[in-house]
């Protein structure tokens, strides 16, 4: 087979996946005895990103593996496809997030201390749900409080390969749009310096209870190709 087969091979799995493929998933492509080695796996998928160069696609590696997406700067335009299904995630939630990330394992006493507000049961609940975050141990204090932690979920979402590909906060200094890679907007403020004064008490019966709508692909994300965004 020769390297014209084996990236087209490898470029169909990925548009059909819907998920990224790890790369000892592409094996499993080819008939017996017939696999490419690591190296040419590797080497096709490197041709295949330099192809999208330029294009409205590209070859992403994250936590998981590989998946084809649409470039984050044509997302929004695509996005209007679904516009029913904008996500719209809530300030104290990407605050609360961006806390988790950068000071993990953290339990939510300690995220309390530094927004300066009362976490929202809602907001840990929501991102323990969407897989963003869960418990990686206790914390050797009078309770045993859980501490939190993000997942393998979390860094495929927001397309990282691993926890050193975030924002070095010195750059979130200028993040202005919750919209924007991680959505930390607020974050930036929580790690830059904002008064507590400046937020509410507490996220209790606010809007801030997590996401305000389901969100949609497209929505703060990369988005990816497959059936899983063709469905419904």
């Amino acid at each position: 087979m020769n390297e014209t087969d084996i990236r087209n091979v490898i470029e169909a799995a990925l548009l059909a996946a819907g998920a990224p493929l790890p790369l000892s998933e592409f094996g499993r492509l080819f008939e017996e005895g017939e696999a490419p080695a690591p190296q040419q796996l590797r080497a096709a998928l490197e041709a295949l990103a330099a192809e999208y160069a330029g294009r409205g696609i590209e070859l992403k590696e994250t936590a998981s593996g590989f998946r084809i997406q649409v470039r984050r700067e044509l997302s929004g335009a695509i996005s209007r496809l679904w516009p029913e299904r904008t996500a719209r995630y809530s300030r104290a939630l990407l605050e609360t997030l961006a806390l988790i990330a950068y000071r993990q394992p953290v339990t939510r006493a300690e995220i309390e201390a530094v927004r300066g507000v009362a976490v929202n049961p809602n907001i840990i609940r929501t991102v323990i749900e969407r897989n963003w975050v869960r418990v990686v141990g206790h914390r050797e204090l009078p309770g045993h409080p859980e501490l939190l932690g993000t997942t393998r979920e979390f860094l495929d979402y927001f397309g990282l390969k691993s926890l050193d590909e975030l924002p070095a906060l010195a750059e979130l200094k200028a993040v202005t749009d919750a919209n924007l890679q991680l959505g930390l907007a607020g974050a930036s403020d929580v790690h830059t310096g904002m008064s507590t004064s400046d937020a509410p008490d507490t996220d209790e019966g606010s809007e801030d209870e997590g996401l305000t709508a389901e969100p949609g692909p497209g929505a703060d994300r990369e988005l990816v190709a497959g059936p899983r965004d063709l469905e419904g």
